[in-house]
């Protein structure tokens, strides 16, 4: 029988074998983040880096932005982190995007659908064109890419994990295509999550409150926002990408669900 000290050792010794085994557990796996190169895209990026995981950065048009995320990804892991340009709205560039990340790395473990298009759309004002952006962005896009890249990612054991808002559960005034295509994906994550089980697991991320619109300069209304939510606070693209790695490193017995992280917002009226 171990003595109390013996036991204390023996439980330290495990917590750190869990670490270690943590540590490793992603080096060298692929993922592919869209929209991966500014704002929170870039933050899941980085925080996936750090766990060792090679990355595929899809953007639009942030070419600066990108090569810099990219050569500093680079400086810490050389040859860890490629870039792939393209529209979302165009459908080739979608369904190719997959086979490009597997092409890059020799395959894929993980995809992460960040990009995403958020404009008002006022009853009365809103347009085809606004439609098909809106739902091309956030919803379109992530099915087609999810459907190319399920073959790969059943291989691998591999898992998605869609950011969807809150407002894709609470809708936001003067905004109702935006929530439509929310609440879209969030229907899609529990879709797919039964569709593609049980080699791949499929979970979505709904922020709340973590960075305002670079337009948005309205205070008043920021404030009033941050005091509707119960813990009083905005949230940090940094504490979306860690719910992203959870996700995806620790969250084994976990698929089919959204995870909330907006401060309590969605639980007030």
């Amino acid at each position: 029988m171990l003595t109390q000290h013996e036991s204390v050792r023996m439980i330290n010794y495990l917590y750190t074998m869990i670490e270690i085994m943590q540590d490793k557990v992603l080096n060298d796996k692929v993922a592919l983040v869209t929209g991966g190169i500014r704002r929170i895209g870039a933050e899941i990026a980085k925080r996936l880096h750090l766990e060792g995981m090679r990355l595929v950065l899809h953007y639009h048009s942030s070419d600066d932005d990108a090569r810099k995320l990219q050569d500093a990804l680079n400086k810490d892991r050389p040859d860890s982190v490629v870039l792939i340009k393209g529209d979302l709205l165009d459908f080739h560039k979608i369904t190719h995007l997959a086979q490009e990340s597997i092409n890059v790395f020799s395959r894929l473990d993980a995809v992460v659908n960040n990009a995403s298009t958020f404009f008002p759309t006022p009853i009365g004002d809103t347009n085809e064109e606004d439609w098909n952006d809106l739902l091309g962005t956030n919803l379109k896009a992530p099915f087609f890419l999810a459907q190319a890249a399920a073959a790969e990612l059943r291989k691998n054991q591999g898992t998605i994990v869609n950011i969807t808002d809150v407002y894709g559960v609470r809708p936001l005034r003067n905004y109702s295509v935006y929530c439509v295509a929310k609440a879209g994906l969030t229907m899609l994550t529990r879709a797919l999550a039964r569709e593609l089980a049980p080699e791949v697991r499929v979970n979505a991320v709904a922020p709340g409150a973590i960075l305002w619109p670079e337009d948005d300069h309205d205070e008043v209304a920021h404030q009033r926002l941050i005091s509707r939510t119960p813990l009083k606070r905005m949230g940090t693209p940094q504490e979306i990408a860690q719910t992203v790695l959870f996700l995806i490193r620790d969250a084994h017995f976990v698929s089919g669900h959204v995870v909330p992280v907006d401060g309590g917002r969605s639980v007030v009226p």
